[in-house]
């Protein structure tokens, strides 16, 4: 299986600190950041699909249209709800890395 590239957008760069070092609740915090964008971004998209679903059926002189911008708007949902997915776990792997770099374990009981 291919190694996993981790991407870190964030560094120290004040006083003492080294360069270069992640700061991982920096880092955590954007994710978590950009999550919610993607919510909210998804919760739009959705509306806006229904919003279309119900200008179809009350304008069907240009029905077509509105089902066409409807699928537009679901595939955005779509689109939306995977940047959430993603956004999810790379806030929980940077937890994970972390809690690895200042030495927490992960005690699997069950696995």
């Amino acid at each position: 299986m291919a190694e996993e590239k981790h991407h870190h957008h964030f560094h120290h760069h004040k006083g003492d600190d080294v360069p270069g070092e992640v700061d991982y609740k920096k880092e955590e915090k954007h994710h978590k950041h950009l999550e919610h964008l993607g919510e909210l971004g998804a919760a739009a998209a959705g509306a806006y699909a229904l919003h279309e679903k119900h200008e179809a059926k009350k304008d069907p002189e240009h029905a077509h249209r509105h089902k066409v911008e409807e699928e537009i708007a679901a595939a955005a949902t779509v689109g939306a709800g995977g940047f959430v997915l993603h956004e999810h776990h790379e806030k929980k792997e940077v937890k994970k890395e972390d809690e690895e770099a200042h030495g927490k374990k992960h005690h699997h009981l069950f696995g």
